[in-house]
This record gives structure tokens, C-alpha cells and sequence, in this order.
């Protein structure tokens, strides 16, 4: 793949508040804590290392759930490495997307690969552990059960509630049926076929079906897989709990914050964490000194509600808020690297953080890209465009093409002019009425056709417009499928069957995530 960097106001796609963090511009400097330069991590190295964390912890629980599981020595080592002092991490994390759904997936990972390894290079003193937390906590399964693929939408139906990381996999193999026939017989369709049908029905529930596809893809670049949603982890996090559960302390220092901002991403309620039990994830609700757990039957007062966190923090799940603060609260990192709207609802939290005794986190924008094949590059380049002009709307490019094009549009007044100039010269040449009305009668004729066939040449113009446009059309839609970005709807599985296993080291290979710009990728 060829790589093309262009700003990111350019590709017309990302909010003001956005723009204004990447750009640096200083009006947002209270909403975080040191902007995403490399020389900037040396201090957030040293302030992390003065938060107290428990190493031990961590790493028996990412033992315990690699368990079993056949990865990298790489990764291994990774792990054990995290016992040291000495050893930091970066992370994004995700939904549990159903065949790792959208591009941008992809793309968070291959960026926290990459930061990991420019941390490395700089710093060789340190050793930096890239992390995907994986968000099993989350519910709302409609959000992950789908995938866009080649005009189709493959839906997994199915009835189980909670946290979608106990879903279990057994109801999919309907929808691989579906899949396989829509991949074909290639051999990068087998290739990506078995990926998935070796992670999801190989594995009992959601959480364990994402934990081995990601380790299939990214094991060999030491990428280390994180579920949370653990009672050794919860426990750490006791404190952070009642906090906010018992005292609230965090709603007034978010809503403060809110009003600062000019835009806010993620609404703050009182309380903002979830009670969570098997096949269910409630809001809590305070109210005449109790405690109300939504959609259910189940009350506590303060006393029995701070001996059910003190005793099954498990049972406490953070909203998208307090995950933030729950994730710096039991890695040693230093980067936060996720999208658009990721940075912004981070900004929140500044106060929030230092409230709770917690370092906050670097904040990277993933990368963001657009793919483009090479019959869309060379059908954009046959109509005039270059690569940045595609980011302008379907309509903005149909007048440009038009306006561009107009000046060759068919005229034949010239040889009116000639067949005026004709007849009039005949028609000096006799005084006779009834020759006079027959080449007069004759010039209305000709003068007739000629008009005629003004008209066809003008209709076939317009007949290659329509083509062009048409043209241009089908490249916009492609590109940016239900107009919006390649990466927030297309699959993996189309580039799989091009480029195979050696996509994802086209893209690690390409996407620079320090360098903040947006990503066009061009085929070869």
C-alpha cells in the first residue's frame, strides 16, 4: 500500500472539539494532562511511577486467563514483565464486535502496537506492554451483533441479557452458514473462515471467542488481551467504588467540568456504576435512603450496600465515565489511545482523576484511514480528482465535475451562421417569387435539421456527464458506504480476501499514530 497523510479538518469528518485537541490548542490545556508528543512521555513515566499499583494482581489475572490459551512467547513475556517496576503500559479497548466489526477496531490496536514500540525505541530503559481492554461489561448487544458485508447485513439473533462478554457463541452457527457462502472457496476466504469459526465456535461465550481471534491476529507483535471483569481486579478497585457509588463524589465534578466544555460526549448521572449479576446489568438509583437496583426487585440501605461492594465488588460495573478511572486505576499506563468520541468524553475526567488519587492518562487519537482500491483510484483520477477531493460531498463533486467540463458543451451557431449566409447568397440571385419561397422554404428546413442535430449531440453530452457522474457516484458510495467514514462500517473480510494475513502488516506498517494526521492507504 501506498500511504498519503493529510490533516484531519480536511477529511471533513470530525468534530470542532476534535480538531482543537490535535491542533493543541490551548483553550482545552485544563481538560488534560499533557498533549501526545514523544518527549512528553518521560514525565508521565516518572508521575506514574508515584501511583501505587498492584502488580501482582494484574498479572495473575492475565495469567489465569491465558490459561490454556496458545500464544506468543512474546506475549509471555509481556505479561511477566508487567511484575516489574520498570514496565508500562499503553491501551485502547473496545466492544466485543462480532467478527471484529467496524475497521476502526483494527486500527485502535495497530496504533497502540506501533505507540508501544516508539515508546520502546525512545525509552529502551523501560519496557511498554501494549494492552486491548475488552470491554465484556457492556450490554447493549445491539450495538455488536452485526457486520456490513458487500451490501448485506449478517445479524446474530439471539435472547440472553447482561453483559455481552457471557453471550454465548453456540447461536452462531447459523450465521456461518450465511458467511460461508457469501466468502467463497479462495484461499484467503478459508484463511478468514477458520479465524472465525475457531475463535466463536471453538469458545463458549463472547469474551473467550474475542480473546482468541485478537490473539490470532496480534499475538505476534506482543499484544496482550485484558478482561476486567474480574473479582481480584474489582477488589483493587473497592475504594473507587463506594466513591462514587455511596458519596457521589464524582457527578459534581464532571457536571462542572461539562459546563466548561463547549461540547460534551458521555452524560453523567449521580451514580455511575451498574449492578451487575449473570444474565443482568442494572442501573443503582438512590432515593429516600435507600438504594434501587432498576428493573428488579432488589433494595439496600447504605450499611448493606457497602458490605455487598466490600464483599462481591465483582457485582459493580462502571458506566463508560468511571471505566476510565477503573483502567489507570489497576495498569501501570500511560496512554489512552482511542477515537473521536473517546477523547472527547475523557476530557471530562480531568478533575475527576485527581479527585480519586489516579494519573491521568496521555490521550491519543487512533489513527483513521480510507482505504482505496486501485479501479476507484483510477476511475477518480480519470475524472479529474485527486485522492483529498473524494472527502467533498457526492453533490460538491458533481458541480465541480460539471463546472470543469461545461466549456465543451455543443453549439452549432457558427454554421447557422454559414447556411443564414448560404441561402441569402441564393437568394439574391433571383427575383422570382416562386423560386424565392422554395429556397426559402428550403433554408427553414435545413436550418431545422440543424438544430436536430444539435440537440443529439448535446443529448449524447449529457449522456457521458450521466456516465461520469454515475461514475462518480459509485466511487463516493464505496468509499464512504451510508456516507459516512470506510472505517466506521466496513469489514475486514473484504481487504482479507485481497490482501490476506499480509493486511494487517500493510496497515502496522503504515499508520504512524504520533504523527496525527488522517491515513489514505492506496493500493498497489
Amino acid at each position: 500500500m501506498r500511504l498519503i497523510e493529510i490533516p484531519y479538518h480536511q477529511t471533513k469528518s470530525f468534530s470542532r472539539l476534535l480538531l482543537d485537541y490535535i491542533s493543541g490548542d490551548k483553550s482545552l490545556a485544563p481538560f488534560y494532562n499533557r498533549f501526545p508528543t514523544l518527549g512528553n512521555f518521560k514525565q508521565q513515566i516518572l508521575e506514574k511511577q508515584k501511583q501505587p499499583l498492584n502488580r501482582k494482581v494484574l498479572v495473575a489475572a492475565l495469567n489465569q486467563q491465558y490459561s490454556g490459551i496458545e500464544t506468543t512467547q512474546l506475549v509471555k513475556e509481556n505479561i511477566e514483565s508487567l511484575t516489574s517496576e520498570n514496565t508500562f503500559t499503553v491501551a485502547t479497548g473496545h466492544q466485543l464486535c462480532l467478527f471484529t466489526g467496524p475497521l476502526y477496531f483494527l486500527y485502535k490496536i495497530i496504533s497502540t502496537l506501533n505507540l508501544a514500540e516508539k515508546l520502546k525505541s525512545e525509552y529502551p530503559e523501560y519496557n511498554f506492554v501494549p494492552i486491548y481492554w475488552m470491554a465484556t461489561e457492556d450490554h447493549d448487544f445491539e450495538e455488536i451483533n452485526h457486520v456490513h458485508l458487500f451490501g448485506k447485513t449478517l445479524t446474530w439473533e439471539q435472547d440472553q441479557k447482561g453483559g455481552v462478554g457471557a453471550v454465548s457463541t453456540q447461536t452462531l452457527e447459523p450465521l456461518f452458514e450465511d458467511l460461508k457462502s457469501i466468502l467463497g472457496d479462495s484461499e484467503n476466504a478459508s484463511e478468514i473462515y477458520s479465524l472465525f469459526s475457531e475463535a466463536y465456535l471453538g469458545n463458549s461465550d463472547l469474551a473467550s471467542a474475542t480473546r482468541s481471534l485478537v490473539n490470532s491476529l496480534f499475538s505476534k507483535y506482543g499484544l496482550v488481551i485484558l478482561d476486567a471483569d474480574t473479582k481480584t481486579l474489582k477488589r483493587e478497585a473497592i475504594s473507587l467504588i463506594k466513591k462514587d457509588v455511596l458519596i457521589q463524589s464524582n457527578y459534581s465534578l464532571i457536571e462542572q467540568t461539562n459546563s466548561e466544555l463547549s461540547k460534551t460526549q458521555a452524560f453523567v448521572r449521580p451514580i455511575n456504576f451498574f449492578y451487575q449479576l449473570k444474565g443482568s446489568r442494572n442501573r443503582i438509583e438512590f432515593a429516600d435512603q435507600e438504594y434501587t437496583i432498576l428493573n428488579s426487585d432488589l433494595k439496600f440501605s447504605k450499611s448493606e450496600l457497602e458490605l455487598e461492594i466490600e464483599n462481591h465488588p465483582e457485582r459493580f460495573s462502571p458506566n463508560v465515565l468511571l471505566r476510565p478511572l477503573y483502567k489507570e486505576l489497576v495498569l501501570p499506563n500511560l496512554a489512552m489511545i482511542g477515537g473521536a468520541a473517546e477523547v472527547n468524553y475523557w476530557m471530562q475526567l480531568k478533575t475527576t482523576f485527581a479527585e480519586n488519587n489516579i494519573v491521568y492518562p496521555i490521550l491519543l487519537l487512533r489513527n483513521s484511514a480510507i482505504i482505496i482500491d486501485r479501479k476507484s483510484l483510477e476511475k477518480i483520477e480519470k475524472l479529474g480528482f485527486s485522492t483529498t477531493d473524494i472527502f467533498n460531498t457526492e453533490e460538491e463533486l458533481h458541480k465541480t465535475f460539471v463546472s470543469r467540463n461545461i466549456e465543451s458543451e455543443i453549439t452549432v451557431s457558427s454554421e447557422l451562421k454559414q447556411l443564414e449566409t448560404l441561402f441569402d447568397s441564393l437568394l439574391s440571385k433571383t427575383s422570382e417569387k416562386g423560386l424565392q419561397s422554395s429556397i426559402l422554404a428550403e433554408k427553414k428546413k435545413q436550418l431545422n435539421v440543424l438544430n436536430k442535430i444539435e440537440q443529439k449531440l448535446n443529448k449524447a453530452e449529457k449522456q457521458k456527464y450521466s456516465i461520469s457522474l454515475n461514475q462518480i457516484t459509485q466511487v463516493k458510495r464505496k468509499l464512504f458506504p451510508v456516507t459516512c467514514l470506510q472505517e466506521r462500517y466496513d469489514n475486514i473480510i473484504p481487504f482479507y480476501l485481497v490482501y490476506g494475513n499480509s493486511f494487517i502488516e500493510n496497515l502496522k506498517e503504515n499508520l504512524k499514530p504520533l504523527n496525527q494526521q488522517f491515513s489514505i492507504l492506496i493500493q498497489d
